[in-house]
């Protein structure tokens, strides 16, 4: 697998943009930064080397400077609060991407749905959407209008945008919301609870229509009858046996084999590796039903193989 370039970033700008989310933006530090699309995102490695996933959520159209928005976990692994409480402007960083797994497919009609910092990856479709002509409507919802990032920003849409804060009007009403999409494409960013609702609604519509983007895994797939398998590296010249409890991307680095990869719970897709042949078995959060069934593509930090063998590109 060919490793991503990293690129060194300034922090040119932090600002508080709710409660407990601030954004950043950055500036390439001796470098020009890559373009991207709407829904990309990229990896920051910070100064203690833990690296994690932000959403781009400024404009494409601006080749200068991206920007972030991040959210203070407070149940995190401290990357969050290093970013919301200590990281101040004129900071180095070290990205790496952007890569797009929630990619925005040209449209007439669109239906947003996003909860809390959910809202950044949809920011950028929104403008692009806006510029294609195409018809949207963002359903945004919070726990409470102070926790809502980006609403200065948002509120010059005017009424194409709803604001739902919970404690002051519920949950958003998801059965109106679909019920009347009319053919639009539906794309989701926030909680879980939030991307299991609209994805129970959405069981049978047609393949494609709806698309989500998660900050954390989707329920783990059933591990009781995991079999051994054998993988073959196809550049590496080697072939070795994945264990029961053992990842693909843990047996390649036992073997000494250079990996990409970042969050290794199969939301983030910097460990994605072809599939030259076999089966394999998908448990990451990242692939479309359609990417999973030409079976060509896989993260090998979670998914397995269907069979008794793979050969990856590796």
């Amino acid at each position: 697998m060919p490793t991503e370039p990293e690129f060194d970033v300034v922090v040119v700008r932090k600002e508080k943009i709710a409660d407990d989310a601030v954004s950043l933006s950055l500036r390439g530090a001796g470098a020009a930064l890559p373009a991207w699309s709407p829904g990309a995102h990229v990896d920051v490695v910070l100064p203690s080397k833990k690296v994690r996933q932000y959403s781009l959520c400024g404009d494409p159209a601006n080749t200068e400077e991206w920007r972030l928005g991040v959210l203070r976990e407070e149940s995190g692994r401290g990357g969050s609060a290093y970013v919301c409480d200590e990281l101040t402007e004129g900071a180095r960083l070290t990205v790496r991407g952007p890569r797009n797994h929630f990619a925005l497919v040209p449209a007439g009609n669109y239906v947003f749905i996003a909860g809390g910092i959910g809202v950044t990856p949809i920011l950028p479709m929104l403008q692009a959407a806006t510029r294609a002509g195409a018809g949207w409507q963002l359903w945004y919802g919070g726990r409470r209008s102070s926790s809502m990032a980006f609403l200065d920003e948002l509120a010059a849409y005017g009424d194409r945008v709803r604001l739902w804060p919970q404690e002051e009007r519920g949950l958003l009403p998801l059965d109106d919301i679909l019920a009347k999409r009319d053919g639009a494409l539906v794309y989701c960013c926030g909680p879980a609870p939030l991307l299991e609702a609209v994805e129970e609604r959405a069981r049978e519509w047609p393949t494609g229509t709806l698309r989500v983007e998660r900050f954390a895994p989707a329920s783990a797939a059933q591990a009781a009858d995991d079999r051994p398998f054998e993988v073959e590296l196809a550049r590496s010249h080697k072939t070795l046996t994945v264990l029961p409890g053992a990842s693909i991307l843990q047996t390649v680095e036992a073997a000494g084999v250079f990996a990409l990869s970042s969050c290794r719970e199969g939301t983030c897709g910097t460990c994605e590796t072809e599939v030259l042949e076999g089966a394999p078995d998908h448990r990451d959060s990242v692939l479309t039903d359609a990417e999973r069934a030409a079976g060509d593509v896989m993260m090998i930090c979670v998914s397995r193989a269907r069979g008794a063998r793979l050969v990856l590109d590796l």
